[in-house]
């Protein structure tokens, strides 16, 4: 069981609700009034698995089992080739089974305890093939946006120094289920401000929850000096709005002034519901729905083209029922939070407040989040394991 205590403040509301509110509305306060990890973890998976919604029933019928004829055996000889090179402990530590709740146990922050093999513990050649497992999933800007946050631990673990919490070696990998041609399994990357979940079945992937982000985001000094990650993220949600006519822009935004958190969908809130809101993509012309599917395609694309192109014609075909919403200003210089929500993807954008370097509870450039799930119950793939497990004895 993990149990490191939880340092920061958490994802509340799009009011920014203080974390000390939070603590207050359940038991099990560590020190300083602050949720253990280990008792947010024990709720979470006590709860079971719902999925994002809108409220609390999810829409069936989505996500149907289906050929893509895309392959994953890339994927799939590159998992095999990582699991071959651990040792007997470093696979007992990294492996689970396919369903295992183990897929749920992820968190953004530093300080939580993770399972599986992490980089840092890895030789050289173990190194290598987790690099490979990720380069066979991930395209190129998913790959780079991946390495680059990894580097931008070291660049904070320089700023602090402190190589203990921090450190571009302080991501953990583990892989649940066999690496399989047609039986479920994935793997997850869990560390500070990445993770990545890759459910695979026969020849379809599900990439989501998958979290990004940095603080600081970019190294002005240091090992890696120049490295910068989010800015197209950034300018396109920010071109996008600029692009709404001004009525429209009145009904994406949904709050004015922009919180030091505004984000909801992080750890350990895979059963969040979420309400519509902001402007519905059935009142934008044909150019703005463009821009939107444009816009989702930067975090679909972190996936390898194939897959992601697989994934963009879900999307688009619910584009009608997709909204956009804002909170903050629109100036180029603008600190804002957006969201995107439609059947079958969420997204979150989030300029937060400092943590790590220093505490104005002010958000900043200098420090982003943003997560993408999969709602109505396919995060981690489940929707479809189940649906594989209704139709097959295990």
């Amino acid at each position: 069981m993990k149990t490191s205590k939880f340092f920061a403040l958490l994802l509340c509301s799009t009011l920014s609700i203080p974390f000390t509110a939070l603590a207050q509305k359940g038991g099990g306060k560590g020190k300083g009034g602050r949720v253990p990890f280990s008792v947010l973890e024990e709720r979470a998976i006590a709860e079971g698995f719902t999925g994002v919604t809108t409220d609390g029933e999810p829409i069936a019928g989505l996500f149907p089992i289906r050929s893509t004829k895309v392959s994953t055996e890339p994927v799939k000889q590159a998992a095999v080739n990582f699991l071959r090179s651990l040792t007997e402990e470093q696979r007992k530590e990294s492996t689970f089974p396919a369903d295992d709740s183990e897929w749920r146990k992820w968190a953004n922050q530093h300080s939580y305890e993770r399972q599986g093999v992490s980089f840092d513990k890895m030789n050289e050649k173990q190194r290598g093939l987790a690099l490979a497992l990720l380069e066979s999933a991930l395209s190129a800007h998913g790959q780079k946006t991946s390495r680059d946050i990894m580097r931008l631990n070291e660049t904070i673990a320089e700023l602090k120094n402190d190589w203990q919490g921090y450190g571009e070696g302080k991501y953990h990998l583990t892989v649940m289920g066999e690496p399989s041609e047609k039986e479920p399994w994935g793997w997850q990357l869990d560390g500070h401000h990445l993770v990545i979940n890759y459910f695979v079945l026969g020849d379809q992937v599900v990439m989501t929850p998958l979290f990004v982000g940095s603080e600081p985001v970019w190294a002005d000094s240091g090992k890696y000096e120049g490295t910068i990650v989010m800015q197209k993220e950034q300018a396109d949600g920010l071109a996008f709005m600029q692009s709404l006519t001004e009525p429209q822009q009145a009904e994406a935004r949904i709050q004015n002034e922009k919180g030091p958190v505004n984000a909801l969908a992080e750890a350990f809130k895979d059963n969040l519901i979420v309400a519509y809101s902001g402007i519905k993509a059935d009142k934008l012309d044909a150019a703005q729905k463009k821009g939107l599917l444009d816009l989702i395609g930067v975090y679909v694309g972190y996936r390898k083209e194939g897959h992601a192109e697989i994934r963009m014609e879900e999307v688009a075909a619910h584009i009608d029922e997709t909204y956009f919403a804002w909170i903050g200003e629109i100036d180029d210089d603008a600190v804002f939070y957006y969201r995107i929500q439609s059947p079958v993807i969420y997204i979150e954008f989030d300029h937060q407040r400092p943590i790590g370097l220093e505490r104005t509870g002010i958000p900043s450039r200098n420090h982003i989040h943003a997560v993408v799930r999969t709602p109505n119950g396919n995060d981690y793939g489940k929707s479809i394991l189940q649906q594989h497990y209704q139709n097959h004895e295990h």
